[in-house]
């Protein structure tokens, strides 16, 4: 979806996983299994463009 919608280059996507280290639950019954079975997505600025924008908006605040 981010790829083919919205353009995302694929370099620019990265996927990890952590509950075997991060674990949510005990992974000693099969209901603690399913709540570590997780997705979270993540999405970050590109920074020099979300700094450019902060400078931006402080700009229109004070009214330059």
């Amino acid at each position: 979806m981010l790829q083919n919608d919205y353009n995302v280059a694929p370099s620019r996507i990265t996927a990890g996983a952590r509950s075997e280290y991060v674990p949510l639950a005990d992974n000693d019954t099969a209901e603690g299994r399913s709540t570590n079975r997780r997705i979270r997505i993540v999405i970050l600025p590109k920074l020099d463009q979300f700094y450019e924008m902060i400078e931006q908006g402080m700009k229109q605040a004070s009214g330059e």
